[in-house]
């Protein structure tokens, strides 16, 4: 606005009163497109800087990806696209002699660790029962503030068809040779029947740590790995009492196949039936990326399916409940593969601090600011002086995103998923907006991976959080 008055009085000392409202016109169109916003909060200005980069980045081919022998990929393998095609992979144990994978990302100097859940679900489990799990949930993502080096979090729950082939393997394991033919007869009808319709549910949680110590020298993986193999039994244990079930720290190869399913959804037959036959495929990390991809505006081609990602924009208002996400998680019949991850950043104390007291601050000027406050100003204001005192009692603060993934194999189901996912976010008083000329980034954001977007932006994330 200050430059806008400057061009104005320019252009009256040149232009004279035409040369004044011609400039006028602009400045004042200008801030239309700034302060315009849609339901997602996102100004015109937004949009249209959006939109060209995305036809800058189409002009140059790179929403293109091609890897392998014939691709344009280094080393002629299979590696990963985008965000995550720097990233190494290793192996260490921890304190139990459990293995567990450990992700590197050299640019931006993190380290993640996968965990592995077991989630012992809501069914026929008390009230009181569960809202012990939310209370230790929440007092573990407070933990998270506390925790020496880390980063952000993120939670994964993928939901996708079940092959049927570990049931047909369980079921030819013990079966016995001298059983009557009509329960014979049975166990091969369930296997042939069951599978149909059925899905498998994984849950996954992926904690990134800083891998500089506090004077900014950059550690070795020897000793970040040293390091966590130390802290993974706490953080697992901690982690089983907030109704995650048995927590265990995933495996390379569990990892591998994981991520190479993800981009190639009909490798999951193939893995299953050479487990099924004893020899697990042995995957190496840059053998694990697709073989081709294209980036869409609004989808995200990858190998042998299509898939469709969504950024939360808002956040449930009011009274939010331990089953606000369940059908946003439970499988669909219109999505082939379904994954939803939550990103959690936690703040230490001084910065929670901090933020509180400015929200506090804000939320009573909006209010008082006015003879008559509306009844949204009202109760933000209480909000955030209970968030105040919460905070002040010890209570952790934590910002928090949501990001999730539809795939299908054919182009022609497109349409079903995404009305599927839009009454579901429905469902969940959650706002959900495409992912607009990024769906390849945002589709290895919702991965497992450990993947902070804050830190591969180009302007950097205390900027934008200043503005």
């Amino acid at each position: 606005m200050l430059g806008g008055l400057v061009l104005i009085l320019i252009a009256t000392m040149t232009g004279g009163v035409l040369g004044a409202v011609i400039s006028a016109g602009g400045v004042g169109g200008c801030l239309l497109l700034m302060v315009t916003k849609d339901k997602h909060g996102r100004s015109a200005v937004q949009r249209i800087s959006n939109r060209l980069g995305w036809e800058w980045a189409k002009m140059a081919r790179r929403n293109d990806y091609r890897s392998g022998p014939l691709g344009q990929a280094r080393w002629g393998r299979f590696q990963l696209p985008g965000l995550a095609a720097a990233s190494q992979l290793s192996e260490f144990q921890d304190s139990y002699g459990r293995p567990f994978a450990l992700l590197h990302y050299p640019s931006t100097r993190h380290y993640t660790v996968v965990i592995n859940a077991e989630p012992d679900g809501a069914s026929l489990v008390d009230e009181e029962q569960i809202d012990v799990w939310v209370a230790r949930w929440g007092q573990w993502l407070a933990s998270l503030g506390h925790e020496p080096g880390i980063v952000a979090a993120s939670v994964t729950v993928e939901s996708a068809p079940d092959t049927g082939i570990r049931l047909r393997r369980e079921v030819a394991r013990n079966l016995r040779h001298d059983a009557p033919p009509i329960a014979r007869a049975m166990l091969a009808e369930v296997v042939q029947t069951y599978p149909e319709g059925s899905a498998l549910l994984t849950a996954r949680v992926a904690l990134t740590f800083k891998g500089t110590d506090r004077g900014g020298r950059k550690r070795p993986d020897t000793e970040v790995g040293r390091e966590l193999a130390a802290r993974l039994p706490a953080l697992t244990q901690c982690l089983s009492a907030t109704g995650a079930g048995a927590a265990r720290p995933v495996t390379a190869q569990e990892l591998c196949e994981a991520v190479r399913i993800a981009y190639d959804p009909a490798a999951a037959v193939l893995i299953d039936e050479a487990r099924s036959h004893g020899t697990p495929p042995e995957l190496e990390w840059p053998d694990v990326g697709p073989a081709g991809t294209r980036t869409f505006w609004d989808r995200y081609r990858h190998d042998t399916a299509w898939s469709v990602t969504w950024q939360m924009s808002q956040a449930p208002r009011g009274e939010v409940y331990s089953s606000v996400l369940a059908q946003l998680i439970a499988p669909h019949p219109d999505v082939d593969r379904k994954r939803v991850t939550l990103l959690y950043r936690p703040l230490d104390a001084a910065t929670a601090a901090r933020i509180v007291e400015a929200d506090k601050r804000n939320a009573s000027f909006r209010a008082t600011s006015s003879a008559r406050p509306s009844a949204r100003s009202m109760a933000e204001a209480r909000a955030a002086d209970r968030t105040a005192q919460e905070e002040a009692r010890g209570a952790g603060l934590v910002n928090f995103g949501m990001v999730v993934t539809g795939t299908v194999l054919t182009a022609e189901k497109i349409p079903d998923m995404i009305a599927a996912i839009d009454n579901l976010a429905a469902g969940a008083r959650v706002l959900l907006r495409p992912a607009f000329g990024s769906q390849d980034s945002a589709f290895a954001a919702g991965l497992p991976l450990g993947i902070v977007l804050s830190s591969h932006l180009s302007v950097p994330s205390a900027i934008r959080e200043a503005l």
